[in-house]
């Protein structure tokens, strides 16, 4: 990487996004200052927060080896081949994600965050700031105005301002000041919540480990992702409705009873009481911005850009990936921030809309469409055709998680891919039972030829 030239960064925000985007400044020559609001996530004993376990794919493990930082993170990975669903009558059937080598990472949140940030604190030109809120901004003359963990305030100085504080980013509505910025914070119907299965009495896992487990239930689901200690964390999305009306552990009890009996033993009964009304169902959000920048001094990356619901597991990889892309403008570019930040709007905006949108559609596949026979069909096809012509063919899922084709690109394609899909449906199933019907009258004993056009509604009459 080449070097930058003195100038500072500073970074708000001090989870995997910002920790991995502080490393790419540091590894340029930038002074960085990386400043979280929150204390120092090493030392704290229990991390309260969002906590659904992070699915590391190719986006992002091409950002963190970019870093030298891949084999660090993977090691606490555990690889998940395929889905596996879980039928109400206890059924399990698995659903592999692609080839045998393409696999998710379920890696957990809290470690992910540790290693980065003890991978940036090594770097020379790299300050972290804890419990440092940002508080205003004067952008044009380079100016920040944060609080102390004492509470008073402390001023600082940056050359560029980039955001990687999240869904509710104080960056962002600094950043909307100077720029003309469409934005949509979208609240979905459903709310999540979050459950444990323990390992074994013997220590092992109590499924299978190589797996993403769904418990598909149409308008619902849960989900189970393995961690390395042999224990899996469990969500429950459901609508927010549906969480409000239970209340009392008899009804925690009838709801898994009816829907996810098969969990009820590997979470235990008294744990399950215990873990449903220890927090409260958690809310999901979107948010949508029409540009990432302001002029050269400030930018939008991860979810303070482009929120999504973690149904397709891109979260964080669309975040990684970010850092990945403006690290490659800043050597297109030369170090150009006046370049830099516009064409960077340019390339992750629609990319950034498109992931969303990906999400929200994954999330109906995930609880719906995975109990169709016509999804199980329509997916083989897929993959049967993507062997047979793996350049022209790729299956949405394998563009979006093994791939870095663009999150926009990958859904044109797709539309394209389902067009051509759906002809070829229409004219073999149009044409199977006329050749069938064809085949059974030339078969019929007697008057061969008068029977086939009967059948067809024309005329004996041919003309010669």
């Amino acid at each position: 990487m080449s070097e930058g030239v003195g100038s500072r960064v500073a970074i708000v925000g001090g989870g995997p996004v910002g920790a991995l985007n502080a490393s790419f400044f540091a590894l340029r020559g930038y002074h960085v200052d990386l400043y979280e609001a929150r204390g120092d996530i090493r030392l704290a004993k229990h991390v309260r927060g969002r906590s659904i376990n992070l699915a590391l794919s190719h986006r992002g493990r091409q950002a963190l080896a970019s870093v030298g930082l891949e084999e660090k993170v993977i090691r606490h990975g555990v690889p998940m081949h395929a889905r596996m669903i879980h039928s109400l009558s206890g059924k399990k059937m698995s659903i592999p994600y692609g080839k045998k080598d393409q696999y998710l990472l379920s890696v957990d949140r809290a470690l992910l965050n540790k290693e980065l940030l003890t991978a940036v604190e090594g770097l020379p030109k790299v300050k972290l700031h804890f419990n440092h809120k940002l508080q205003d901004s004067d952008m044009p003359n380079g100016t920040l105005l944060l609080n102390r963990p004492d509470g008073l305030p402390i001023e600082a100085h940056c050359d560029l301002l980039v955001g990687c504080d999240g869904a509710f980013s104080s960056v962002r509505r600094q950043l909307m000041r100077y720029a003309t910025v469409d934005f949509s914070q979208t609240f979905i119907k459903h709310n999540y919540l979050e459950l444990n299965i323990p390992p074994t009495s013997s220590g092992e896992f109590a499924m299978e480990p190589n797996f993403l487990h769904i418990w598909p239930r149409n308008t619902f689901m849960m989900i189970a992702l393995p961690n390395m200690d042999h224990s899996f964390t469990c969500t429950l999305f459901m609508p927010f409705m549906e969480f409000e009306k239970i209340t009392t552990n008899e009804q925690v009890l009838d709801l898994f009873q009816k829907f996810f009996p098969d969990s009820i033993p590997l979470i235990g009964i008294d744990a399950l009481k215990k873990q449903f009304f220890r927090i409260p169902a958690q809310a999901l959000m979107m948010i949508k911005c029409s540009q990432y920048h302001a002029s050269e001094t400030m930018v939008l990356m991860g979810d303070a850009a482009h929120a999504m619901v973690p149904f397709y597991g891109q979260g964080m990889n669309a975040g990684f990936e970010d850092c990945l892309v403006f690290d490659e403008l800043m050597e297109k570019f030369h170090n150009n921030f006046a370049r830099v930040l516009p064409e960077y709007s340019v390339l992750r905006v629609p990319d950034g809309q498109a992931i969303s949108d990906l999400a929200m559609y994954n999330y109906i596949e995930m609880r719906a469409h995975v109990n169709s026979p016509w999804f199980h069909f329509r997916r083989f096809m897929d993959n049967v055709l993507h062997r047979i012509m793996p350049n022209t063919f790729i299956p949405l899922y394998t563009m979006v998680t093994f791939t870095r084709i663009r999150y926009h690109e990958a859904v044109k394609r797709w539309k394209k891919q389902k067009k051509t899909m759906n002809w070829f449906f229409f004219v073999f199933l149009t044409i199977l039972p006329v050749s069938g019907a064809v085949l059974l009258c030339r078969k019929i004993p007697g008057q061969p030829h008068s029977i086939v056009p009967r059948l067809c509604g024309l005329s004996t009459k041919l003309p010669l």
